[in-house]
């Protein structure tokens, strides 16, 4: 399993250090009492090391850090953010699927990677 791979976000600072740290992100909002949540964090993190090795994860628990969930207008569960350069590029809430994920990931991930 690559969940070791993943930044559990404990501030608002830290995550913006995140993103303007890196070029690309994968923001998963979740909680520990979400099943799919739970579920999709390995499967997304298995997903970006074996097809987008150079995009990083973030998990932010909307339980412990609201004022993060609801400045990114969080309000049900489990919701995807990717960001490039700080701009969210895809979001995905509720019923999605790793493909949808990785067919919105696919072509920004490739502009970047050829920058």
């Amino acid at each position: 399993m690559h969940t070791d791979l993943i930044q559990h976000i404990d501030s608002a600072e830290m995550l913006e250090s995140l993103l303007t740290q890196h070029a690309a992100m994968l923001l998963l909002f979740g909680a520990p009492h979400c099943g799919v949540c739970q579920t999709l964090k390995p499967r997304i993190a298995e997903l970006l090391a074996q097809e987008f090795p150079l995009m990083q994860m973030a998990y932010i628990d909307c339980q412990t850090q609201a004022e993060i969930a609801a400045s990114h207008n969080v309000f049900t569960l489990p919701v995807v953010e990717c960001v490039f350069y700080g701009k969210t590029f895809g979001r995905f809430s509720k019923v999605f699927s790793l493909a949808d994920i990785k067919e919105a990931l696919a072509r920004p991930y490739g502009l970047i990677m050829t920058e």
